[in-house]
Formats: C-alpha cells, structure tokens, sequence
C-alpha cells in the first residue's frame, strides 16, 4: 500500500485546520481518515495530488464542517437551540417578508404589519443566532470581527430598507451606517482572511479586485441614495471590475486549479448576478421614478405660469381702448422687466450647477424660447441635485438676492401707489421674497438645484397673479 510523505500529510492537515475544527480529538481523527482513504486511491496509481482530489470529490465540500456540526449537535444543548432557532426564524422572517411584498404589490392591508415583523425577526432572531452558531463551530478569535461586522451591515441594512419602504425616519441614516459597516469593517475583514489563507499569488490579487468593484458599487448605491456626485461613476466602475474583471479572472484562474466547478464558485456567481443586477435595475427605475416626480411639479409650475402669463398679455390686449391702457402697458413693462431678472438667476443656476466653480457652463439645450419667455429644460440637467447653485445665487448674503429682493420691493411699492390697498393689500404677500426663499439657515446649504428653481416658478406664478389682479382692479376702476 502507498504512504503518503510528510509533506503530504501537513498538507491535508493544513487544509483540515483551515476548516476551523474545534475538537481536537475529532481534527486527529478527520486528518487520519482522509490520509488512509488518500492512501488507497494511491494503490490504484494515481499520484498525490489526483488522489486526494478524487477524496474530496467524494467527500463534498461540506463534509467536514457536516461531521462537526453533527458532533456540536450530539453534544452541545445550547448550540442544538441556537440552531434551531436560526432555522426557524429564517424560515419564518423569510416567508412574511415574502408575503408582504406581495400585499404591498397587490395593496392589501396588513402589508406593513408583516413588513416589519419580517425584518424585525431577521434582524433580532436570525442573525444573532446565526452569530451565535457560527462562533460555537469555529471558535476563531480571526473570524470574529468578519462575523460581527456581517452581523451588524445586515442588521442595519434590514431596518434601513423597512424605514425606508415604511417612510420611516432616520431611514437614509440607517442605510448610511448599513453602507459604512459594509465597506470599512466586513469587507477589509473578509479580504483579510482570503489574504492569510490563499498561497497563490493570482488568486490574492483576484480577492483585491473583487473587494474594489464591490466597495465601488455599494458606494455608488450610496451616492445614488443620498444623492451625491460621482455616483453613475461608481456604479459604472463597480460593475465593469467586478463583471469584466474579477469574474473572468477568477473563472480562468478556478479552471486551471480544479478540474470541476466548485458549488463554491457557483454560489458565487449567481450571488453576483443576484445582486448586482437586480440591485442596478432598481436603482435605475427608483432614480428615473424619483427625477420624474420633480419634473412633473416643476412642468406644472412652469405650465402655470406661462398660462398666467398668457392671459394677462390678452387681457391688455383687449384693454388698448380704455383710458387705463397707458398704465396697464406700464405696469405689464415693470412684470416682464422683472420676470427676465428671474430667468437670468435661473440661467445661472443652470450654468453654475452645470459646469465647475470657477467655470460655469454654457447653457444652449437646458434652455427653450416659448410665448412666455425661456423656459428651462428640467429634464436635460445633468446636475439637478447639486446644492452649490443655492448658496451662491439665492442665499441671504449673495448679490442677487440682495438685488431680488430690492426689485421685489419697489415692484410692490410701485403697485401699492397704484392699486388701493383694499383692493390688492392681501395680494402684495405674494411679493415678500421670504414666501418662497428660506431664511438664513445652516440647512440651505444643501437645498438643491430643483429645489431653487421650484422656488423661482412659484415666485413667477406669484408676481403674474399680483399683475393680474392690479390690471384687473385698474380696469374695474
């Protein structure tokens, strides 16, 4: 009967021990085992390493962490519950998350109910006794800061999309933190550990570039959500690494080392497919459902104002023989001259979130000529989210601000000596700049493009309805 060299046997001793085996007695036993077992497919001439391939293969992958976990099963009352629990709070938390969903597709009530007890069972019932099991079969000291950084990531991440889809509070905050402790914590320590225990070279920097294009993706996903630059560049670069790179690398390198595919690799790829895909999908949908609502208020405001506008040029129009016409010309003078001070601010914006600091942008398509003026293109901006615009056009201690508010105040002053204030002082309201612009606060910092020109259209529906009513008045006088 062939005997294995020392070498050989500290190699499968290696591989054993890798498989975290918490017996001692049970590890002398497995590696005694898979050397005689090695031993006998050698009689049939087959060298070493086609040997003890052939072993595992028969063996499975799983084998041996099977026979330890039947053993802690036999022997270990607390780990016995503990699993029992994990498996029933999997199955259960599982299926009513399941079913909410589809309540809340189908909008039958109870939806949120089983929403929340779902996730509350997962992250309260299932992971900390999933922790719990897997340090009663490991007792690694190495794995316990992976394992409570996945603990903790998971947690957050289950209540942060329950908050979010329950439009709870706090829920960007939770999904924040869920992002942070999957970045800084679970994936340098799930990189450490293939580190130390991978011998090949290839294989290490394949793990380094997975961990880039996963830690790319979810901060782009992170972008995505709270709405920050250079989030379709991190999506971009996550998937490109990951499906154009890593998985491709890593698939040439698997088949050169092992014969058969391994469930491992398996798992692996349909676990990338399974998140990353579904997850870009959504996002993409959530985003374009997202942009579109502001799109609709600000085409609304716009369609408003430019029906306001319309009406009013007819009224003059259809008021030239009056002896009011002069005043009524007038006053129609002094709107449009402050309507274009308004679109010029609003053409900064554009430009200013367009382009960089120091450079703004030259705006051609963002901006369209209609029988109301320009009219900003929303759906064309490349940066509707982009605070900066606010601070610097329309913040308290910025020039034209200053210069709006001043233009307001003398059209309402100039209004108010034309018009009697019985019949026209509740409408002057719709002339006081701080109706539509916030006052000085530290949170205006982050008011964004959208939000500043909403504030703008309503302005200018405002001082068209304060005009209509002055020609009306003037004109009934």
């Amino acid at each position: 009967m062939a005997e294995l060299s020392l070498h050989n046997i500290d190699r499968i001793a290696r591989d054993v021990r890798k498989e975290n085996i918490i017996f001692p007695h049970l590890s002398d036993e497995l590696i005694d085992h898979l050397c005689c077992d090695v031993e006998q497919e050698m009689t049939g001439g087959l060298d070493f390493t086609d040997a003890y391939r052939k072993v595992k293969g028969k063996m499975g992958y799983r084998r041996l962490k099977e026979i330890q976990e039947e053993t802690l099963f036999a022997v270990d009352t607390k780990y016995r519950n503990m699993k029992k629990t994990m498996k029933i709070s999997a199955i259960a938390g599982t299926i009513m998350l399941g079913f909410a969903a589809l309540f809340k597709i189908m909008h039958w009530p109870g939806a949120g109910i089983m929403l929340t007890l779902g996730a509350f069972i997962l992250a309260f019932a299932f992971m900390p006794s999933a922790l719990t099991v897997l340090w009663k079969e490991t007792h690694s000291r190495k794995r316990l800061f992976l394992y409570i950084s996945a603990f903790v990531a998971s947690m957050l991440f289950i209540l942060g999309v329950v908050a979010k889809v329950q439009h709870w509070p706090l829920a960007g905050l939770i999904l924040l933190l869920a992002a942070l402790a999957m970045i800084f914590a679970f994936i340098p320590a799930l990189l450490t550990g293939k580190l130390k225990e991978e011998e090949n070279p290839a294989r290490k920097l394949v793990y380094i570039l997975g961990a880039a294009g996963i830690t790319s993706f979810i901060l782009g996903i992170l972008c995505k959500i709270q709405h920050w630059p250079l989030a379709s560049l991190l999506l971009i670069c996550g998937v490109v690494i990951t499906f154009l790179l890593f998985v491709p690398w890593y698939t040439v390198i698997s088949w050169k080392s092992e014969k058969n595919v391994s469930a491992e690799f398996i798992f692996m790829i349909i676990g990338s497919v399974a998140i990353v895909i579904p997850g870009l999908l959504l996002n993409l949908s959530l985003q374009r459902d997202y942009d579109s609502g502001y799109y609709r208020q600000l085409s609304e405001q716009q369609a408003t104002f430019s029906y306001r506008f319309t009406e009013n040029q007819s009224f003059i129009a259809g008021s030239t023989d009056t002896p009011a016409a002069p005043v009524l010309e007038e006053i129609n003078t002094s709107t449009i001259e402050l309507i274009s001070f308004i679109n010029d601010i609003e053409a900064e914006l554009v430009a200013a979130a367009e382009g960089t600091p120091k450079n703004p942008a030259v705006i051609t398509r963002q901006v369209k000529e209609t029988d109301s003026g320009p009219a900003i293109r929303f759906e064309t901006l490349l940066q509707p989210f982009n605070p900066v615009p606010f601070t610097e056009f329309l913040g308290d201690a910025s020039g034209s601000r200053t210069e709006l508010d001043k233009r307001l105040k003398a059209y309402s002053d100039y209004l108010s000596e034309l018009v009697p204030e019985s019949d026209f002082g509740s409408y002057l309201k719709l002339l006081d700049p701080s109706v539509y612009l916030p006052e000085a606060d530290p949170e205006t910092r982050r008011i964004s493009l959208f939000s500043g020109l909403h504030m703008l259209e309503l302005m200018k529906s405002g001082i068209v309805t304060v005009e209509y009513k002055a020609l009306s008045a003037l004109s009934e006088n």
